[in-house]
């Protein structure tokens, strides 16, 4: 039957992403680890998939040790999606995580150290607590600890939403793009993290890993309440959907104004039964295997103890950075460029829309 020209266009940008562009062999990769997480050995036989055969795991292992040779990407990737047309936002969402997990290797890898005029001003706060040595070191460690920190913060919001949303079968909306329009100025739009229409109902969503006082400190959570009365002047019903169960007056106070406003409320378990209820098969799965379970792994490795955290040791060479934590290594190679780890230059401050079906 052939590619549709929309399904090219998934590919082409996938094969374009940012940070690090996926060839051939890498595309046929990200098939097999499709097909094999969708249990589809039968169909895909000629890959050698199966019980027996060890496909590079995703998030520990590496696309360059599949076998990719003899491969056709393109007849691969029509084959998936004639199996399940949803599979092509499989592949898109699924492209996206592999890519940004790269760029952040490629950051841990160039990110160079700060400069003395960066951090020298903020010794004045230390001065005399160490020798002037072992202080300035420190700055410098601190320094690019944050810095490495703040993109990581960085890439992991210019993922999650996107994703999430595609998944979903919507798409996020930029300010200057967003259907939602202010009530105090309807000539400005709203950011909205993703917008979709089910049943004839046109849904906004606000999308959040969790809810604290921190927002109303920094005084944006005026702005957050107002989120959902815009969204009904505008014609749409406003979602909220919050990962962290964890109870809050704020959190309280923004889902009784969601459903105010006629609008709905996720949160916890509810959220996730909520995105995979309406992801549907094969993208909930997307959502379990790349999404929900990574984070609560980690969520349930939280310390007990976070006043006494394990013993942290960090060694930086020129060629080579290494941490040394609860008897596990991290070892990065290091290839200091600040050219190679300028900010992301998205537009609309990141959000990147997947080309999606219509």
């Amino acid at each position: 039957m052939g590619l549709t020209p929309t399904q090219r266009q998934i590919i082409a940008k996938a094969r374009s992403l940012k940070g690090a562009p996926l060839d051939d062999a890498t595309c046929s990769y990200l098939v097999a680890v499709i097909a094999l997480d969708l249990g589809w050995y039968d169909e895909f036989g000629d890959l050698g998939l199966g019980p027996h055969l060890v496909v590079p795991d995703f998030f520990a292992g590496s696309a360059s040790d599949f076998d990719a040779s003899g491969l056709d990407f393109y007849a691969l990737f029509e084959r998936l999606v004639a199996l399940q047309p949803a599979a092509e936002t499989y592949f898109a969402c699924l492209a996206q995580v592999y890519t940004r997990r790269l760029k952040y290797d490629s950051i841990l890898e160039h990110q160079p150290l700060p400069t003395m005029d960066q951090v020298g001003p903020r010794a004045l706060l230390q001065y005399g607590k160490l020798d002037s040595p072992a202080l300035a070191a420190f700055l410098f460690w601190r320094k690019w600890l944050f810095d490495i920190d703040n993109r990581a913060a960085q890439e992991t919001g210019y993922l999650f939403e996107p994703i999430i949303a595609a998944a979903l079968g919507g798409t996020p909306a930029s300010a200057r793009k967003s259907p939602v329009k202010r009530r105090s100025d309807p000539s400005k739009g709203r950011q909205v993290d993703c917008i979709r229409e089910a049943d004839g109902v046109k849904l906004a969503y606000e999308i959040k890993l969790r809810v604290t006082i921190a927002a109303s400190g920094q005084g944006r959570f005026g702005e957050e309440l107002d989120f959902p009365d815009d969204c009904k002047t505008s014609g749409y019903v406003p979602v909220l959907v919050v990962f962290d169960p964890t109870e809050a007056d704020k959190l309280t106070t923004l889902r009784e104004r969601f459903e105010a406003a006629g609008g709905k409320s996720y949160i916890g378990a509810d959220a996730w039964a909520h995105l995979e209820a309406e992801a549907g098969d094969p993208m909930g799965t997307f959502l379990d295997k790349y999404v929900r379970q990574p984070m609560e792994a980690v969520l349930e490795a939280e310390p007990a103890d976070k006043q006494s955290l394990p013993e942290l040791r960090l060694r930086m060479e020129p060629t080579l950075f290494e941490a040394e934590i609860a008897g596990a290594t991290l070892s990065i190679e290091r290839a200091p460029d600040a050219s190679a780890v300028g900010d992301e230059d998205d537009d609309d401050n990141g959000q990147e829309e997947l080309t999606l079906p219509a």
